[in-house]
C-alpha cells in the first residue's frame, strides 16, 4: 500500500471473508509505516460500512463511516465478487448494458446502496480492468474525495482448482492522473460453497 503516487510502498498482510447470502466483506490488513506497526479494517455488513486504521493499537488514524463510505464499499463488494466470485453475477439486483465488443456496463444494488461499473475484457474473456467512479478516497476518515477507481487485473492463475487474479493493483484518479495505490498477490484461497455434508 501507499498514500499517495510519491509516498513509498508499504508491505502488508492481508485476510478477507466474503458473504453472498446476505452479501457482507471483512476485510483486515496488518503493516508497517514509519517504523510502527498498523492495522486496517474495511467492515461491510448490511447497509453499513466502516473503515478504520489504528497505529500500534492505539491511536486511531482514520475512523470513516457514513453515506460515502457505504456507496464507496458497495462498489469494492461488487469488484471482489467480479474478480472473486464470479458465479455471483447471476443476480437479480445486477442490470447488465453492452457498452463496446469486450466492454460492458454494470450496475449493482445492496441494501439500499446502488453503484456502477465498466468492466473490460480481453480477447480470451478474461476480465482485464473494473472502473468505477462511485467510489470515494479519504486520508482522515473525514473528508472524502469522489474519484475515478480501477483494478487492472495483471494476470491469472490457477489456485486451489479456482482461476483467480494472480496479481492486480488498485488504482485512484482518471488516466491523466492514476496513481496504484495497492498492489495484490491472492496466495491462498478457500470457498466454502454449501455443498460440504455436514
Amino acid at each position: 500500500l501507499r498514500k499517495g503516487p510519491e509516498s513509498p510502498w508499504m508491505p502488508i498482510v492481508a485476510e478477507q471473508v466474503s458473504f453472498v447470502d446476505p452479501p457482507a466483506r471483512l476485510f483486515f490488513a496488518e503493516g508497517w509505516m514509519l517504523g510502527l506497526p498498523f492495522s486496517a479494517f474495511h467492515r461491510y455488513v448490511g447497509p453499513d460500512a466502516t473503515f478504520r486504521v489504528k497505529v500500534a493499537s492505539l491511536v486511531t488514524l482514520v475512523d470513516a463511516k457514513g453515506a460515502e463510505m457505504n456507496r464507496s464499499e458497495t462498489v469494492t463488494l461488487f469488484n471482489d465478487m467480479c474478480l472473486l466470485a464470479p458465479a455471483t453475477l447471476v443476480d437479480r439486483g445486477i442490470a447488465w448494458e453492452e457498452t463496446g465488443p469486450r466492454e460492458v456496463r454494470a450496475a449493482f444494488a445492496n441494501e439500499g446502496n446502488t453503484v456502477s461499473a465498466v468492466l473490460a475484457f480481453d480477447d480470451s474473456g478474461a476480465l482485464v480492468d473494473f472502473v468505477s467512479d462511485d467510489r470515494s478516497r479519504t486520508t482522515d476518515g473525514r473528508t472524502h474525495e469522489r474519484c475515478r477507481w480501477s483494478t487492472p487485473v495483471l494476470g491469472w492463475q490457477m489456485l486451489d482448482g479456482y482461476r483467480l487474479p494472480a496479481r492486480a493493483e488498485a488504482v485512484w484518479g482518471d488516466p491523466a492522473s492514476a496513481f496504484a495505490y495497492a498492489r495484490f498477490e491472492i496466495l491462498d484461497v478457500e470457498y466454502d460453497t454449501g455443498d460440504e455434508p455436514g
